[in-house]
């Protein structure tokens, strides 16, 4: 399960989503060691005892990213942890907490702070002793009262972060799902002005884009080429070229700099362009994923996409000419769903031919506008879960079922995968026996999958 707030998504499920590093905890582990804590970072979505790490490390603090989807098993854990520990001072972070507060103090006793909006600074704060009262973004329980502080404002400067602590992780388990190389994860800009119907993004970051300095992250990549021996990157943002002066210059620092490395971004389909995306390529990206989202115009008006079908496809024509794989997401189960805005969908889809996809089933997480519409519309009934998210629908749409979503989501997946010019281009762009050993498998779980 990926939890980095805005990606709250299973790894086994979608075809090609790999397990990505629990960045955001590496980033709160960096801050407690920088305010003298020893820290142990574990993601036990891959594996590992929750109790025998609690016994053996006796911790003073655990902290966790909560996620949706895992809610309850998540909360259940930190229970466990304070029945194993009395003591120990039980802090929660993610992005549920957007909406789900200071109830959360009143419904689980057991937990000791609630943070809200981003960590970093507010965990620092708690750490160093700082008086709850002063701690801006917790809430937190006070004579059997929830008190929720003033939210903190969202952190200007990035480039005051310590570096992810990669050193408490095992790097190795996390790997692009093409070649299976060690990849890290560079966040290098929080923000999104966009607002899209169903995202996080904005209510997590905020709708100013906050960028880091290419010093910073040219400083970042090479400790992880020089320490960790990784060369493969992510670069997480909302969206990567928002800023486009911001996005040259960085490729331009990176050629500049002489490392030799490859990387992945995204994209809006309406911010690239001929020369950016040659300049990229140069500097080593080799993929680029897009929000699609649908192939119906008129689903893209409804949630606020504010982008044609024919500027997506004009991007993708853009990415292909400059060599850069692309990886297309698109959304099955959108409140105006029929049959046919599916099929239009898929076709799409297959038009424009992508390297890789996913089809995500709609997930009206709470925090988003989808959400408030999806309650107001009742489309949601009382099994409504966030278990299987984005993969088994959580509702319905104005037209179709939640078991009709759930075929139609499976079809489109294996009408674009199994079609034979894919596969043929596929199998003719393979590189090395590690990417054709990665292909087959998930061609084998693909054919297998119910």
């Amino acid at each position: 399960m990926n939890r980095e707030d805005r990606c709250q998504q299973p790894t086994t499920e979608l075809l090609v989503i790999p397990p990505l590093p629990p960045t955001d905890l590496m980033y709160l582990a960096a801050i407690a060691e920088q305010c003298g804590y020893e820290a142990k970072i574990r993601d036990y979505s891959l594996g590992g005892n929750l109790i025998e790490d609690l016994k053996t490390f006796t911790p003073d603090y655990v902290l966790a990213n909560v996620a949706t989807p895992t809610f309850k098993t998540d909360m259940e854990a930190l229970l466990k942890a304070k029945q194993i520990l009395p003591n120990v001072v039980t802090i929660v972070k993610g992005a549920p907490f957007i909406t789900y507060n200071t109830q959360v103090v009143y419904e689980n006793p057991f937990i000791d702070y609630v943070i809200m909006g981003e960590p970093e600074l507010t965990l620092k704060d708690i750490l160093s002793g700082v008086e709850n009262k002063d701690i801006l973004g917790i809430c937190y329980s006070e004579n059997y009262q929830g008190i929720k502080n003033e939210l903190r404002p969202f952190n200007e400067n990035l480039d005051n972060l310590p570096f992810p602590a990669r050193h408490l992780v095992d790097n190795s388990i996390y790997r692009r799902p093409d070649n299976d190389k060690v990849q890290a994860v560079i966040k290098v800009s929080r923000g999104c002005p966009y607002a899209c119907f169903f995202c996080l993004a904005t209510p997590v970051s905020g709708a100013k884009v906050r960028t880091r300095s290419a010093e910073n992250i040219l400083a970042e990549i090479k400790e992880c080429i020089d320490k960790y021996k990784i060369k493969n990157f992510l670069f997480w943002s909302d969206c990567f070229n928002f800023d486009r002066n911001w996005a040259i210059n960085l490729c331009n620092k990176i050629i500049e700099s002489g490392l030799k490395f490859t990387w992945s971004s995204n994209t809006r389909a309406d911010t690239m362009d001929d020369e950016l995306a040659g300049l990229m390529y140069k500097a080593g990206c080799r993929l680029v994923s897009i929000g699609v989202e649908s192939g119906s115009q008129e689903i893209l008006n409804n949630i606020g996409k504010n982008v044609t079908l024919d500027r997506i496809r004009n991007t993708v024509k853009i990415l292909k000419k400059n060599k850069i794989k692309i990886y297309n997401y698109f959304v099955i189960g959108l409140p105006w769903e029929t049959e046919k805005t599916v099929e239009e969908t898929i076709k799409f889809a297959i038009e424009l031919d992508s390297n890789f996809i996913s089809f995500y089933t709609a997930v009206p997480l709470p925090g988003t506008r989808f959400f408030a519409y999806a309650m107001m519309n009742k489309l949601v009934d009382e099994n409504m879960s966030f278990e299987g998210a984005y993969y088994v629908p959580s509702v319905r749409s104005h037209e179709l079922s939640k078991e009709r979503i759930f075929d139609l989501h499976k079809m489109a997946v294996k009408r674009f995968y199994l079609r034979p010019k894919f596969i043929l281009n596929t199998l003719l762009g393979l590189s090395s026996f590690a990417e054709f050993k990665n292909y087959f498998k998930a061609g084998i779980n693909l054919i297998l999958r119910k």
